[in-house]
């Protein structure tokens, strides 16, 4: 019966480890250079909810150098940005059934694609570099205009307003319509 003992004993020590090791991590994720985030708002009657990283411009050019036109971006830093709706929408004019969706952009000089992707949980890019959607899992990708702002906002941001929801950073507003 002794023999037992000493591989039960490091069996608990090694799980009870693993467990501080996974709850230090999540506690650690405010202290990260691109802190999460949460926009939350009505459109329409729907909850909307929005959760990212929100990275900071530090003097970099953010599109078109930190982040590259014409190829996906997770739509923040870290874990892909979460967008969650309690009842079906219309984005853009297409029809979005209640749900959580990763939310993934394409920038481009003159006009975004905008991802809503049924794939949540991931982190936001691959090893290589490259973003972890899955396309085959899209669920509805729009086309939205972006905007030049005169003021630069250090950090991204997500606003849920009455029409919509915005994504600001650097000197771009990204407007996108729900209704």
């Amino acid at each position: 019966m002794k023999k037992l003992e000493f591989p039960k004993t490091l069996l608990m020590s090694a799980a009870g480890l693993l467990l501080s090791a996974v709850m230090w991590a999540q506690a650690d994720k405010a202290s990260r250079p691109s802190p999460p985030a949460t926009a939350t708002g009505m459109v329409n009657g729907a909850t909307i909810t929005i959760n990212y990283s929100s990275p900071s411009v530090k003097g970099r050019k953010i599109y078109g150098g930190q982040v590259p036109f014409d190829k996906v971006w997770r739509a923040g830093a870290n874990e892909a940005t979460l967008f969650e709706t309690n009842k079906a929408i219309r984005v853009e004019g297409l029809s979005l059934p209640a749900g959580k969706y990763s939310l993934y952009a394409i920038p481009g000089q003159k006009q975004w694609t905008i991802i809503l992707n049924s794939e949540t949980g991931q982190w936001g890019v691959k090893r290589s570099g490259e973003s972890s959607r899955n396309p085959a899992k899209d669920v509805l990708s729009v086309k939205v205009k972006p905007v030049k702002t005169s003021t630069l906002s250090e950090k991204l941001v997500y606003d849920v307003t009455k029409k919509g929801f915005v994504l600001r950073w650097e000197n771009t507003s990204v407007p996108v319509t729900i209704r």
